[in-house]
């Protein structure tokens, strides 16, 4: 879960706490209260009692609790099986656990073309080579 160098977690704001505004931490920062606002951090760990409502940027995000707003990682972000997560997530590796519950848009890094879908086009589907049906359209 951790990068090197990141192993311990240096800021906790524990259930039962509320913070407003935006948060900036260097390190690891746990959330298992709410935090509403735009947070920042290396390495962010939202537990199941914790929710994030505002947008969060990270090397690295793992998600147990609920966030309302966008993540752009630069490695990795974990939705676990309790996840709630809805907005758009911008990461190279995504994990979503069965029973996590996303509800926005993905998308890897780096891609910058526009997909067919957001253009209106339908991509036909190609089947697995050796597979029958060839012809058919779905």
């Amino acid at each position: 879960m951790f990068g090197k160098g990141s192993r311990k977690l240096e800021t906790m704001i524990g259930d039962g706490t509320r913070v407003v505004g935006q948060v900036s931490v260097k390190g690891t920062i746990r959330i298992d209260g709410i935090v509403e606002g735009d947070l920042h951090a290396d390495w962010v760990v939202v537990g199941e009692t914790g929710k994030v409502v505002g947008n969060i940027r990270s090397r690295g995000v793992v998600v147990a609790g609920s966030v309302e707003g966008n993540i752009e990682s630069t490695e990795t972000v974990d939705l676990t099986g309790k996840a709630s997560m809805t907005g758009e997530i911008r990461a190279p590796k995504l994990a979503v656990a069965e029973g996590a519950v996303f509800d926005g848009h993905s998308r890897m890094k780096g891609e910058t073309e526009p997909s067919e879908a957001q253009d209106g086009k339908v991509r036909t589907l190609v089947p697995a080579k050796g597979a029958t049906g060839a012809n058919q359209s779905y």
